[in-house]
């Protein structure tokens, strides 16, 4: 067998090009294609990492991110993906299992119908009901004059057309081919039957066309609602009430397919495609139907305010969501992940991150009316204006939100702070283990270390602090039902808390200006995180923990790079085996998740000749905790198994993402693991020293979670890793100890 080695590196959220990830000068592509490629150094570039060992990388920066256009439009599709996460969130639980999908769905699909009544408040409500009939509004407006004056049916017909087209632009966006090449697909046997091994083997394309045409027939049916509810303020005719039936219909029915699993889930069911795809048909006949009857209506319509029934619709949709969240809170902890150690994020993530999306969700929304309404009031006396006619929902919504807000960062400086002194006391322990002789002017830079490790180990005081805004933003969700009584906050909170109403009022702008910052955040945050290495570095990595996941909550989700990447790491690695070469599996964060899922589709005598090196790893300190149900020991002791525990694991106490997998190896911790699963992590000191090296004037720089492709520490680990390659494989073969205390 030959003894040719191939060192296949992975990188993680933040790398920027193949060169960086090789550490050459000078790369040339040999599979693949832009946005997902696998690269060599140039032929005339002697570069390897010892004899016989060829260097490639596989760089999927551009799966998840690509231009920038789709990078912000990814971050306005963010509570889609939050809504789609949560999904994947759900304890290992299979008592709950079905009702905890159903009711990721359902609050899915609730996103869907606010999108649609953000557009209608703004087009329908705002510009047709009350601008076009004010002739202060229109004043100066040749872009709205032009309707001005015509009757109300043919305003709301015409400016209908805009929710329209933007259910349609969503539907043309989610509906691009999830697949633009040829997929490798896994073996039937010897491929894992762990759920983590579903994800790129998984055909999720039925699913998504399913949800898709789903929320599609809700978004369009929400537009008829809203319509239909106009119309019959002043009296419904027979052929409202028949409409009206029709959409409840087609309502009724997204619910009831979405409350099925195993039928939505199927993986090949053209019967279920053809009824799903029907409904769509319906949905958006309907709607011309709709707008036509609208439109044609010779009734009166009713006077002044605001657009009959749309405050009604607005707030039963939130009555809906905080019914919903209640429900998947009760789901979640009637029926929790009793496994040993398998509590994560107090067994409410998915809870968490579904009230996370809907909080966010209605606070874009309202805000997003609001803004609008400021714009066509122009310098109206504040009271006065279309804000003022606005439906109590959206305003209680943004209260809400501000509370959220507010009182988190009231409950998280205190936490901080309180576990400043514990982190502190914990990174000094290592910080004296680690450089036990501490040289004389070396007192800053330790303390800098230490507090380097200090806030690296924040990460772990952020679960209860997602818990606690999750509550909040649910418990901000529920108040926006206080809408039905028609009542503003300045007005109840100034009865029953005797609070000051114009302290209300300024605390409901401050917040609108908070959200606002926030979007413009996010926009500015998806350039950033494209055009700058630092920034995605931070940014990068919870956007990559997002659209790891497929879709199988909501369609308007941001793509799944897993796909494609562990499809084609699958391929390549097969592809390299049969050639005769052994591979050195090199993964750097994120990437090491890549790595895992790949590993679990190989075949035993594909994977046989495959090990595994790992850096800055959140497998088991972020995966483990968010995603119990996919990551947990029984994935990772498989994962070892079928590299024949040729793993080694490098983590740093630095690094605020990734960690060790099975125990820490640190000297004043026991060890947490037993037989070969022991030998996996390696601690790496960080820094190598606190002075100055010899012919140098500046200390080793602290490394975090940057690349360890630099380290002395890697190549010892890899070229010890390519010599168990190449030496006697199989259970026998006698792993590496970890160094003590490294």
């Amino acid at each position: 067998m030959s003894d040719d080695v191939v060192e296949l590196r992975v990188h993680g959220a933040a790398s920027a090009s193949a060169s960086q990830v090789l550490d050459v000068p000078q790369v040339e592509q040999v599979a693949g294609d832009r946005s997902g490629g696998f690269y060599r150094p140039r032929r005339d570039c002697s570069c390897s990492s010892g004899g016989r060992v060829t260097l490639e990388a596989y760089r999927w920066a551009d799966l998840p991110s690509g231009t920038v256009v789709r990078t912000l439009s990814l971050v306005f599709l963010l509570p889609f993906m939050l809504a789609n996460l949560a999904i994947w969130m759900r304890p290992a639980s299979a008592g709950s299992d079905a009702m905890v999908r159903s009711l990721c769905r359902l609050l899915a699909l609730t996103l869907t119908a606010l999108y649609v009544l953000a557009f209608a408040g703004v087009t329908l409500d705002l510009i047709a009901w009350k601008c076009m009939g004010s002739p202060r509004c229109l004043a100066g407006r040749i872009w709205l004059s032009w309707l001005g004056g015509q009757p109300v049916g043919l305003r709301l017909a015409v400016l209908a057309m805009v929710p329209a087209a933007a259910i349609g632009l969503l539907w043309r966006a989610s509906a691009r081919p999830g697949r633009v090449f040829d997929a490798f697909r896994a073996p039937a046997e010897g491929v894992s039957g762990h759920r983590l091994g579903e994800i790129g083997q998984w055909e999720a394309e039925p699913l998504v066309g399913r949800l898709r045409s789903i929320n599609v027939a809700a978004a369009f049916a929400t537009l008829d609602v809203i319509l239909l509810a106009s119309r019959a303020a002043t009296g419904a005719s027979a052929s409202t009430i028949v409409l009206a039936v029709v959409t409840g219909t087609v309502l009724a029915s997204c619910v009831v397919l979405l409350c099925i699993p195993p039928l939505i889930d199927r993986a090949v069911d053209q019967r279920l495609d053809r009824i799903t795809r029907t409904v769509r048909t319906v949905a958006v006949a309907l709607t011309l139907v709709v707008t036509a009857h609208v439109l044609a209506s010779t009734a009166p319509w009713s006077d002044g305010g605001g657009l009959p029934g749309y405050g009604s619709i607005l707030t039963s949709l939130f009555v809906a969501q905080t019914t919903l969240l209640t429900a998947l809170a009760a789901a979640l902890l009637w029926r929790p992940d009793r496994r040993p150690g398998a509590i994560p994020l107090l067994g409410l993530g998915a809870l968490v991150i579904a009230a996370s999306a809907v909080s966010l969700a209605v606070a874009v929304s309202a805000e997003l009316v609001y803004r609008v309404a400021d714009f066509l009031d122009r310098d109206e006396p504040t009271g006065e204006g279309l804000a003022s006619g606005l439906p109590p929902a959206f305003t209680w919504a943004i209260f809400g939100f501000l509370r959220t807000v507010l009182f988190t960062l009231v409950i998280a400086v205190p936490v901080i702070l309180i576990s400043r002194r514990r982190r502190l006391r914990a990174a000094a322990e290592i910080v004296a283990c680690d450089y036990p002789d501490r040289p004389p002017g070396a007192a800053t830079r330790l303390r800098q270390v230490q507090k380097a490790i200090a806030r690296a180990r924040i990460t772990e005081r952020l679960a209860p602090l997602t818990v606690v805004y999750a509550c909040l933003a649910g418990i901000g969700t529920a108040t926006t039902t206080v809408g039905l009584l028609e009542l503003l906050p300045s007005e109840s909170v100034q009865r029953y808390a005797r609070v000051p109403g114009d302290l209300i009022t300024f605390s409901i702008e401050l917040g609108s200006w908070a959200i606002a910052a926030i979007i413009l955040g996010l926009a500015v945050g998806g350039i950033f995180a494209y055009r700058t290495l630092e920034f995605r570095r931070h940014v990068g990595v919870l956007w990559d923990l997002g659209t790891f996941w497929p879709r199988a909550a909501h369609p308007f989700a941001p793509p799944c790079y897993a796909e494609r990447a562990v499809p084609e790491l699958t391929r390549r690695i097969t592809y390299l085996v049969g050639r005769g070469n052994a591979v050195l599996l090199s993964a750097h964060s994120h990437g090491s998740v890549l790595a895992a899922a790949t590993l679990l589709q190989l075949s035993p005598e594909v994977s046989s000749r495959v090990a595994l090196l790992t850096h800055a790893s959140p497998l088991r300190r972020l995966y483990a905790r968010l995603f119990p149900a996919y990551v947990d020991d029984e994935v990772l002791q498989e994962v070892g198994v079928r590299v024949e525990w040729r793993w080694v694991n490098l983590w740093r106490d630095t690094d605020p993402i990734g960690g060790w997998i099975f125990s820490a190896h640190r000297t004043i911790v026991p060890v947490t693991a037993d037989g070969p699963a022991a030998t996996v992590d390696h601690r790496l000191r960080d820094p190598a020293d606190v002075v100055p090296p010899p012919g140098d004037s500046v200390p080793p720089p602290i490394q975090g979670h940057r690349s360890y492709g630099s380290e002395p520490r890697y190549a010892e680990v890899a070229q010890a890793l390519i010599e168990r390659l190449r030496g006697p494989t199989g259970p026998g073969a006698r792993p590496a100890d970890p160094p003590p205390g490294q």
